[in-house]
């Protein structure tokens, strides 16, 4: 692992790390947020999963993260959201397929299984070496994300029921099955069996009974892609016929950028301590 940034802010340490991965077989990047506590003690975690076409900068020079997390005493990890480097396959011309688009899943389906392991890398590997190497609390982890983040910190949380005390999510992909940003992806990754697809679908995990931890999730209303990539009802649906509780927010009048989740930001943040300090 090698530390290539380091800028002070709020008091505390940000910083950016390059390392080898073992899950996705080639160099990834992640930037941390280490708040002015964990000088003294170790802190805990928040994850951030972002969304398509983004890398770990986005989060951490527009969403305003760092101050809310240096007053609770947050850390926060930001990982890229694909593998990178001249030996991972891609589709230039695609922005919501291969690089900048690895949709938190694991792939199948060649060329796509070798690199594209991005849940096994959010899930396993990041943490592990999250607690090894930081003063963060083991154990202590919640998670949130947008967009196709929001999706993959939903299924993350669903399919690891003890991993995470709580999970939020800024206007997530919630049924990626029927709608053309996961079908496009899921169908590459995984192949043409749904069963397969279903198992990184928060919907249909819902629906197949899995357990959701404190669960919060905003939308704008006037988010472009709500209409044809998010189904947010959907999940609410499923979630009350299972009686899984989830406090979705629409939030009147805005949209899908940064400024949405620069909004709101602190909320999430506040909802992730009182979870983790409890």
């Amino acid at each position: 692992m090698q530390r290539i940034e380091r800028i002070k802010e709020f008091g505390g340490w940000l910083e950016r790390y390059e390392h080898e991965s073992a899950a996705c077989q080639c160099k990834m990047t992640f930037s941390i947020y280490l708040p002015p506590q964990a000088a003294s003690g170790s802190v805990p975690t928040v994850y951030w999963l972002s969304g398509l076409t983004c890398t770990d900068d986005n989060v951490r020079t527009k969403a305003g993260a760092q101050r809310y997390a240096a007053e609770l005493g947050l850390a926060l990890v930001m990982p890229d959201t694909s593998p990178r480097g001249e030996a991972v396959p891609d589709v230039p011309e695609r922005y919501d397929l291969g690089k900048g688009a690895g949709f938190y899943v694991n792939a199948t389906q060649a060329p796509w299984d070798t690199h594209f392991q991005m849940y096994r890398y959010v899930t396993e590997e990041l943490p592990a070496l999250i607690e090894a190497e930081f003063p963060v609390i083991a154990g202590a982890r919640s998670i949130t994300g947008h967009s196709m983040g929001g999706h993959g910190a939903l299924i993350c949380a669903l399919k690891n029921a003890d991993m995470y005390r709580s999970v939020s999510a800024f206007a997530p992909i919630c049924h990626p099955s029927i709608v053309p940003w996961g079908e496009g992806c899921f169908g590459a990754y995984l192949g043409e069996d749904k069963n397969a697809w279903a198992a990184y679908d928060a919907t249909e995990l819902v629906k197949n009974g899995a357990k959701l931890p404190p669960c919060l999730i905003d939308q704008g209303t006037d988010d472009e892609f709500l209409a044809e990539q998010l189904a947010p009802e959907d999940f609410a649906q499923a979630c009350a016929a299972k009686q899984q509780a989830v406090e979705l927010r629409r939030q009147e009048g805005y949209d899908h950028s940064y400024h949405f989740i620069a909004s709101f930001i602190g909320e999430h943040l506040a909802f992730h301590y009182r979870h983790l300090s409890a």
